[in-house]
Order: structure tokens, then sequence, then C-alpha cells
């Protein structure tokens, strides 16, 4: 293969990419052809020139707002002959183009984050694995599985098509072996992540099992191993309270889970193997929750260095989330961002708080300082008590005020070009250019997110979650409203449906209980609130609601809920629910004809101090914008101004400003008769004061642009 001479040598330098390339593969379009994927944002298709010295760009493939990560090729089929071609990108998405075409034939979305890995096997199957730590099985243009339970982005997918298998590689330093859905073995980043040269392959075959003695030895040379909590995958440890050896008795629940014990003064870690049914020895645990910076250093995670890393487990049988902490940072904030983060139950707040604090004792610095904080994108800090949140007593939920069950979270919102999604903040928004990537936005932003039912932190389990406190909750119902067991069971099946969970469809009797459960009293209403803002974004739902026949019920309902003197849990799900519907044609075509009832009342909640309904008012305005922005409606456009205008004056978290802006700047797009009503209203004055700020730079960014049009 080297050729004469045995060495390979230079072929010859293709020159097309603007930025540096990130990705090659061959293919089977014409003989020696491969792709190329870049940060340009494109994928680059190159075939030989002919003359067997170097390579001719067939053509330049577009489709990503971000920069492209990774390719692979997807063998041919019947439907298409000569293959596909599939690319990931740092825009969350994963474009798959026909070998003719500078287009994408369609685009996959569900990720996250960025799409780092991708393989392929047969009949048109597709493996994606993401830095939003999982992976995703595709089927031509749908999602057909989800593989969830690794901690860290996963950076290589393998499809063995013959076995039936598949594989996914974790920053997390596990290999996981995966089987129709279900994770059938682990390997631990002490058997595969080893800096010791020496390549270990692993069998199922028990012809080919290594020796007992070679087994033996392995084993002895894992248990020797030192692993430092604050590197490790462990979590920092509080040795303290630690079960001794009496813990290994009871068998583990899922394959790769790590149990911790303290043995004669020394903290021990042993993982699961179901396989051979035991707790296995991979290492004696060095250090201690009272290490400094300076005896310990700090932990990289992803990309950033931290003091700690804590490990939170979700359910004993479930995944772990990675917790990264600073000795300067706000306990409170970090825990109300990982909570966001991870789509995990607000209402658990108090309890990663508390888990950060007592496992930094001595360290922690607990900020005083009530200046404005956004826990979206951490820019400040969140304090119980301040003024943007509500302060019922200390430490308490954010959503509500109060130690209990609050629904929902941020939205998910496919990032533009440019950067990471700017509506969420995850990570440090920054602009690749100075370009306008904020508006005129072209479709609804939507609260997407939903809860666990359970968490577990330093061993302790509370149970609550949706469905569980709605069962609670019907205890306090009168006996017309209660719902039956048979009712209850009927929602769980509905959230599985249009939570994208399962196959089946929502069905009227589904509908219906939905229905008879929103009309609830105030005072018990809001999971069931929540779940009709899940499910309203399916089709058939949203047709069901929004339709000719119980539109007018529909909305004077959550019309009800926005009262100014209501609760802000019910204000904020109402909101959220109408932000929703406009993710189908009924529900845009309902909310513009009840447009001006709509809007007059959702302003009336902006006197209110709860950050996270500003948030969702500010995005009901721009999911109008979008729409007015397609039908040029100069009466409607008027309405949302006047109601920007007056949000701009008490609204003072800055995501929800975000958000009033980016609706601003969608209504004055290519509109003249709007810009100069925005300055009518005096909106250029409002917005200045925003032109100063640094963090989050997006807030700064789309001032200016909006700014630029005025």
């Amino acid at each position: 293969m080297a050729g004469d001479g045995g060495a390979y040598r230079l072929r010859c330098s293709l020159l097309g990419h603007e930025q540096d390339v990130r990705g090659l593969t061959r293919g089977l379009f014409p003989e020696g052809g491969f792709v190329s994927v870049s940060r340009d944002r494109t994928a680059r298709l190159w075939t030989p020139d002919g003359l067997n010295r170097g390579f001719s760009e067939m053509h330049c493939m577009r489709g990503h707002s971000n920069f492209v990560s990774c390719v692979c090729i997807i063998p041919p089929s019947d439907l298409y002959p000569r293959g596909l071609i599939a690319t990931g990108g740092n825009d969350h998405n994963i474009c798959i183009f026909t070998v003719d075409s500078t287009t994408p034939l369609y685009i996959l979305t569900g990720h996250k984050n960025t799409v780092c890995s991708l393989s392929s096997g047969k009949f048109g199957t597709l493996l994606s694995g993401s830095w939003d730590t999982t992976a995703k099985v595709w089927l031509n243009d749908r999602c057909m599985m989800t593989l969830q339970g690794h901690t860290a982005a996963i950076w290589a997918v393998k499809i063995l098509p013959e076995q039936g298998l598949m594989l996914t590689g974790s920053a997390d330093k596990t290999i996981k072996l995966w089987k129709a859905g279900r994770c059938e073995r682990t390997f631990t980043g002490k058997y595969c992540c080893r800096c010791d040269g020496i390549i270990r392959v692993f069998t199922k075959s028990l012809k080919r099992t290594a020796s007992a003695e070679e087994i033996q030895a392995f084993e002895n040379e894992l248990s020797q191993a030192s692993i430092d909590p604050k590197t490790g995958d462990l979590g920092d440890i509080n040795a303290d309270n630690l079960p001794g050896r009496e813990h290994l008795k009871d068998p583990g629940t899922r394959d790769g889970q790590t149990r911790l014990i303290k043995d004669n003064g020394k903290v021990e870690a042993y993982q699961w193997s179901v396989s051979e049914g035991r707790w296995i020895k991979i290492g004696d645990v060095v250090g201690s929750s009272g290490a400094t910076q300076q005896t310990s250093g700090k932990v990289l995670f992803e990309g950033k260095e931290y003091d700690y890393v804590f490990t939170i487990d979700v359910n004993e049988s479930g995944p772990s989330y990675k917790l990264p902490y600073n000795v300067s940072d706000d306990p409170w904030l970090t825990a109300y961002n990982f909570l966001q983060k991870n789509d995990l139950n607000p209402m658990f707040l108090d309890q990663v708080a508390k888990f950060i604090i007592d496992n930094t004792k001595g360290q922690a610095t607990l900020s005083t300082n009530n200046e404005f904080s956004d826990p979206f994108t951490g820019a400040g800090r969140y304090v119980p008590g301040s003024s943007s949140l509500s302060n019922t007593v200390p430490a308490a939920d954010p959503f509500t005020g109060a130690r209990r069950y609050v629904p929902g979270s941020a939205s998910n919102v496919v990032a533009p070009v440019g950067g990471l999604d700017p509506y969420t903040g995850m990570g440090a928004y920054q602009s690749a250019k100075a370009e306008n990537v904020y508006f005129p936005k072209k479709d609804a932003v939507t609260f997407d997110q939903a809860n666990p039912t359970q968490i577990l932190v330093g061993g302790n389990t509370s149970s609550t979650g949706l469905t569980g406190k709605l069962k609670e909750l019907n205890g306090n119902a009168t006996e017309e409203q209660k719902l039956t067991e048979d009712d209850l069971i009927i929602l769980e099946k509905l959230l599985s449906a249009t939570c994208n969970t399962s196959a089946e469809m929502p069905t009227a009797q589904q509908i219906q209980t939905l229905w008879k459960a929103i009309n609830w009293p105030e005072d018990i209403v809001f999971p069931a609130l929540d779940i009709l803002r899940l499910s309203v974004r399916h089709p058939i739902v949203n047709e069901n609601f929004c339709g000719e026949k119980t539109h007018v019920q529909f909305i004077h309902l959550l019309l009800k809920f926005l009262n100014p003197q209501g609760k802000p849990a019910n204000q904020l799900l109402a909101l959220r629910a109408l932000c929703n519907c406009f993710v189908s044609q009924a529900g845009q075509k309902l909310l513009m004809e009840q447009r001006d009832e709509i809007m007059t009342q959702a302003i009336e909640v902006k006197s209110g101090n709860n950050k996270n309904v500003h948030i969702a008012l500010a995005t009901l305005t721009l999911n109008y914008a979008v729409c007015l922005h397609k039908v040029n409606n100069i009466e409607g456009k008027a309405q949302c101004l006047s109601v920007i205008s007056t949000a701009m004056e008490v609204v003072k978290d800055l995501e929800a400003v975000f958000r009033l802006l980016v609706a601003l700047g969608t209504l004055i797009s290519d509109d003249k008769n709007a810009v100069q009503l925005a300055k009518s209203l005096g909106v250029d004055s409002q917005i200045k004061k925003y032109i100063s700020v640094s963090e989050p730079a997006k807030v700064k960014e789309c001032c200016r642009f909006v700014l630029n049009l005025l």
C-alpha cells in the first residue's frame, strides 16, 4: 500500500475550505473520492482529477448554521443507490445530502448540543453522538430511540450491524455496548482509558477469553489504582458518610454502577459487573472533600477548570450527572443552573445547594449580594430573596418561591448562526462574526423541557415529579373533579405519546381527561397545566384544543390564569402553554385571531417580580412578532410594539430583555412604518441603556443591531 520506496509522500494539497478541517471520510461515490467537513460550515466532495495526482472539488454542500464537526457515508439503498452523506454540526443538527446535491435532502433535529460523532449501518440507519451526553438512532428522517447513560460528551459511536450492537465512547471515560436500546455492558475508564501503552481487547466469546491468571493479574492492577475524587469520575467524597464493606452484599442495579465503601480508614471504589454478578474493585480513592485548590489542583470539565466536579445520581437505575463547582461560586446559582441544564425538577434546588455546601465546608463563599442575576446564562449570581425572584423563604424554589414542585424550565431553541443557542444561554454565547444572527426570527420559541420524577442526591431520595404531584394533589380535588386511577394512567400515556417516548398517538379519551384536569381549582391545577404545556406541542392535541370546536373555551381558560392577582406558577404555565400553541397551524391561527384579548391580558402580569413569568411574557411577544413579520400586519405590529415598550419599563431580567429585543428587531425588519412606530413609542431610548451590558454578550449585540435599524 505504501507504493514505491515503502513510504508515504505528499500527493497534493487541496484548497477550498476557509477554516480548519474537522473530519474526513471515504465513500461509495466516484472511485477514490472523499468528503471533508470544516469549521467554515461546509462539507466538500472531492474526486480524483483523472491525472492520478490530484483531486477536484465536485461541489460544496451547505446547510449547517455553525461549524461541521463530523461526517459519515450512509450505504446505498434501493431509494438512494449511490448512498447518502451525513454531516453533524455545532448547530445541534445532522444534515443528510445526496451525492449530487449541494443542499440537504433533510435535516435531523433532536440533539441539544453539538453533534460530534456519526456511524451508519444497514437499511439507512444512522447513529449519532453529541455533547448533550446522548446518542440517537435514526432511520431515514426519524429518530427511533435515544441512548442515555453517559455523563459527558459522546466522542465516538459505531454500529456493528452484523451483531446488532452499537458502541459509544464518551469523555466520561467509559465505552458502552448497546443492544436494542439497552446498555449491555459498560467498560470504565480504568479499563479503556489507561495511559500505559497497552491495547486491551474484550470479548464475549468464552473461547477467546484470557487465562484466569491474566484476568486476575489485570484485576489486581485495577484494584491497586489510585483514584483522585477530583479528577476521576466519582465526584468529591465525604468519607465519614460512606458505608462499610457490608454495602457490597447488595447487588448493583445496572452494569457499570459505581459504589464507594470505607474499609480500614480507606475509601475504595467498586463497580458492578452484570455479566459476572459481582462487584469488582477498581481502585482506592485518595483525597477528601476538605482538600484545597493548592493540594488537589483543578479539575478539567467540558473545557473549563473547576475546584470540584461532583457526581449526582438520578434514581438508582438512572444516569449520573456531573456538577462542576468553584469555591468562589454561589452554591445556589450553581445548583439552579445544574437543574436547568439537565432538565431536572427545580424543586430540588435546596437539596442540591445543601449538598454542595456540605461537601465544600470551609471553602464555599456564599454571596449576599442582591445584584441582578441570570440563571439561564450564569451572568451574575442567583441569590434567594433577591428582587428578581419571589422572596417567600430563604433558599426558595425560584419558580414559585416555595419548597414544592414547579413545572417546566428553559426553552430549547435551535441555535442560530454564529454560536451556541442565544435563547437558553448554554455556554458563553459569542458571535463568530459581526453579523445579525438574531432577527428576523423565522419560527416560534417553545418551552419543551420535561422533568424526571426522581432525583438522588447524597443518598437521599425524594420523589414527586409531574404525574406524581398530580396524584398527590388529586386527593385535594372535589369528588366531582377528582381523577380516577384510570384517568391518571391515561394522562401518563398522553405524556408518553406527546413527549416522543412512545410510538402511540394521543387519543380523544386522553385529551378529554386532560381537559378535565386543567379545569381543577387554581390552587392545585399547576401540574395539569404543565402536562398541557407539553402536550399542546403535538399536532393532534394542538388541533383539538385550538380548532374551531373548543378554541373559545380554551383561550378563556388560559386567560383566567393570567389574572395579575393569581398564582405565579399558573401565570407562568399559562403563558408557556400559549407559547407552545404556536408550533402548529391551528394554534397560530387561533392566537392570531385572539391576539388583542391575549396580549391585553398577558401584559397585566408584568408587574410581578417573577423573572420566569417575564421571560414567558417576552417569549409570547416574540412568537407574535414572528407571525406578524410573515403577514406584515401593521395593526398587530403596533400592539406588539406597545407591549414591548411597556414591558421594557418593568422587566429587569436580561433573558427577558433579550427576547424582547429579538421581537422588536423582527417586527421592524424590512418595514419602515414599523420603524417609525417604534421611534414614536420611544423604544430607541429605552434600549440604549443595554448597549453597555457586557454579559451576556448577546444582549449587547442584539441591542446594537436593533439600534442600527432605528
